[in-house]
């Protein structure tokens, strides 16, 4: 009954103020007045009240810039976060805590500094006895750096300090060093360089922030004294094999690395093991041999000739006993003699079909050149040489392969989380077809594996596919998608010719359905700032769209930002939004229905036929409120010993044979969940002259058009209210109560 929650609210509201009489309001903050942070952490202020139930708090500067910071509210306690911490962030912050008609305030001041990393220790190369080196020591995004202190020692030995004295123009992180040169000795082996770097960031804090770094000495000393053995000899036969050990001083100690001078002044590299041993020697392994001493900061070599005498006539043929050419490459087949000094050659296929190519002989070697390589040339070439009156021949068989280009990788469309998608790998111009084997791999797991054995009638280049359907997932994005294609040439190379293409995997997952966040609240009174903000999970990031329904079921387009604010609402603004996550894999929508209300107005009291009646009259008392839904109207009777609710239909109160006791004033409160109004009007009754048979005429009319009247006047009421408002009302019926 509203006449009952009248008094309870009273009696809370007086239990209330005597148990926060009671209570002593105060104000405290952590940290309590100052702290210290460093660039690019976080850092919490914290203000808490006692004896407060339900306080109010508001963050600002000393200089009212800007918080960068966010702030949260829950209960007696509120925080102001900052996250990262910068330059914006160092400020005097005040906390202030209301509570009822009572206000503290509490300050805490927010020190910056930039101290992220360890000294940095650089060297402008390596350390070698007896040369001179400088060292750089740098500290990285230094802020305040004029508070900056820099030590560089060797072991215990200070070599160099420095002080960042000079005036700051402006906030910003800076980066500091000193340098010192000196001359390594022997006698720094083991020793270590310290950077020490302190930072004196306030008088408040005494102990200085400090880091340092270590370096420990590596000194060096450049190769000398090579030495090379050789054994059994430096003069052989071919087919012999010789062994040959080097040696060579420095600190560290020198890596070894065998090289032979080749005719065109190149060397070409052999080892890198002390030991060198050739075996089998053929003539062209005469030369000269070269060890060289290496550490990192020089070399130092020494050379040795070997040569191998000729031993009788004899064929060689290269690359080898089998090649594998690419066709539309250039082969070049070298047929060389050893043990002869004027050969004659010549040049045949096995089956005696023609060479198309080109022969040059010249010495003792003689090149057979096919350019470009074509399927016609895919046989065994044999090559015969004649020295006086010996013969020999020497064969080697061409094998035939096309694989001119990398496999490509072709999706059926845009990848989308949970839609089958199509991939085809495919390799072009291929020969021979029957040993292609192509390999869809994800990572490292193999989808499909497919060899390609069928028979063809006749050589030519082929184009084939491999082709699968998978269901994608937000898991894949990231994963690798590889086409391997292997060309297995022949028996005699082992590894196959490959080629792969890889492509990224991007899985689209469409917008799931957003989170509206409405602050303060979807229910605002009029002129008051809303801001809605729409959040949406999907890949690649929703775009949001918000828009308004119209009462036509078309839509409204409003903002493509992420919050859309609304800075002073109107009655006008109260209908359903619209936020829509907007992908290329889909789109997602949520309403939200904003609501606004305005406090009761318009309001009117009257007393009908008139303020003043005679005893026995029927007046009726009618409060009406031109207004938005949802608004309660309370009729009611003041008096010294307590109101009186009175039971009113519509906003009508009647009072019919009106007595004495009923003069008096008359008020009426409409409100709601916004504001309230009232309105009061004095009823007076005058007493009529005791005659019983007095019998009026004018009473008799004034009665009967009465009946007529109430009813009329009821519809006018209802209808004018419905004329005057936008909304309907929600009248309460209460009982007399209790006083």
């Amino acid at each position: 009954m509203p006449g009952k929650v009248a008094v309870n609210f009273g009696v809370s509201n007086i239990l209330w103020i005597v148990f926060a009489a009671s209570q002593a309001f105060k104000i405290d903050t952590s940290p309590e007045y100052r702290t210290l942070a460093q660039i690019g952490n976080s850092i919490m202020l914290t203000c808490s009240t006692e004896g407060c139930e339900s306080p109010s708090f508001s963050w600002r500067t000393q200089i009212d810039s800007p918080l960068n910071g966010k702030v949260k509210n829950e209960g007696t306690k509120s925080t102001l976060t900052m996250d990262p911490v910068s330059f914006e962030n160092e400020h005097s912050y005040l906390c202030t805590a209301t509570c009822g008609s009572g206000k503290l305030e509490k300050e805490i001041q927010v020190a910056i500094y930039s101290f992220p990393k360890d000294p940095e220790i650089h060297l402008s190369g390596p350390l070698e006895v007896g040369k001179p080196i400088t060292v750089k020591c740098v500290v990285p995004d230094v802020y305040p750096f004029d508070r900056l202190e820099m030590d560089l020692l060797k072991d215990d030995h200070l070599m160099k300090k420095e002080e960042f004295l000079e005036d700051m123009d402006r906030k910003s992180l800076e980066t500091k060093s000193l340098e010192v040169t000196f001359t390594p000795v022997i006698e720094d082996i083991g020793k270590a360089l310290v950077c020490r770097a302190k930072l004196h960031i306030d008088e408040i804090d005494s102990v200085p922030k400090e880091r340092e770094t270590t370096k420990e000495l590596e000194v060096y000393i450049s190769p000398k004294n090579t030495v090379i053995s050789v054994h059994p000899s430096t003069r052989l036969q071919e087919g012999d094999s010789v062994t040959m050990t080097c040696s060579s001083e420095g600190l560290p100690a020198p890596e070894i690395f065998w090289s032979k001078k080749l005719d065109n002044e190149y060397v070409q590299l052999l080892s890198g093991n002390a030991t060198l041993t050739l075996i089998a020697m053929r003539m062209e392994d005469s030369g000269i041999y070269v060890c060289e001493g290496v550490n990192l900061i020089g070399r130092n070599r020494k050379e040795v000739e070997l040569i191998v005498q000729e031993k009788p006539f004899t064929v060689d043929i290269s690359p080898g006993p089998w090649v594998a050419a690419q066709i539309g490459d250039s082969v070049v087949l070298t047929c060389g003699v050893t043990g002869c000094e004027s050969p004659s050659f010549s040049w045949r296929t096995q089956i005696d079909s023609p060479l198309s190519g080109k022969v040059r002989s010249e010495g003792t070697e003689s090149t057979l050149t096919l350019s470009p390589v074509s399927l016609e040339n895919e046989h065994s070439y044999l090559c015969t040489v004649t020295c006086g009156r010996k013969k020999q021949e020497k064969g080697i068989h061409i094998e035939l392969y096309s694989f001119p280009r990398d496999p490509e990788i072709e999706m059926s469309g845009l990848l989308v989380n949970g839609n089958p998608a199509t991939v085809s790998c495919t390799v072009s111009d291929v020969y021979p077809l029957d040993h292609l084997e192509i390999r869809l791999l994800k990572g490292e797991a193999v989808l499909m594996n497919k060899h390609f054995l069928e028979e063809t009638d006749m050589k030519s280049l082929e184009t084939r596919s491999l082709e699968m359907t998978f269901t994608p997932s937000p898991e894949d994005s990231g994963k690798v998608l590889i086409c391997q294609a292997k060309l297995h040439i022949g028996e005699m190379e082992s590894e196959p010719k490959q080629r792969q293409n890889t492509q990224t995997l991007y899985v689209n997952v469409a917008p799931k359905d957003p989170t509206i966040l409405v602050s303060p609240s979807s229910i605002l009174e009029e002129g008051s700032s809303v801001n809605m903000t729409c959040y949406s999970d999907g890949f690649p990031a929703p775009k949001t769209l918000w828009s308004r329904q119209l009462n036509n079921g078309d839509v409204q387009p409003l903002s493509e930002n992420t919050t859309l604010t609304l800075p002073s609402t109107k009655m006008e603004d109260s209908g359903i939004y619209v936020c829509e996550g907007i992908n290329q894999a889909g789109i997602s929508r949520k309403e939200v229905e904003l609501i606004i209300q305005v406090s009761p107005k318009d309001m009117q009291l009257t007393a009908f036929p008139s303020e003043s009646v005679k005893e026995g009259d029927t007046v009726i008392i009618s409060c009406t409120c031109a207004n938005v839904p949802e608004t309660w109207i309370i009729l009611k009777k003041k008096a010294e010993s307590g109101d009186t609710v009175l039971k009113s239909i519509d906003g009508a109160y009647t009072i019919r044979k009106a007595q004495l006791q009923d003069a008096g004033v008359y008020e009426c409160e409409s409100k709601n969940e916004v504001g309230s109004q009232s309105r009061s009007l004095t009823l007076d009754v005058k007493g009529r002259v005791n005659n019983k048979d007095y019998f009026s005429p004018e009473l008799l009319v004034l009665y009967c058009a009465s009946s007529l009247i109430i009813p009329a006047i009821g519809m006018l009421i209802y209808f004018a209210r419905k004329a005057n408002m936008k909304g309907s009302y929600s009248l309460v019926e209460a009982q007399k109560a209790k006083v």
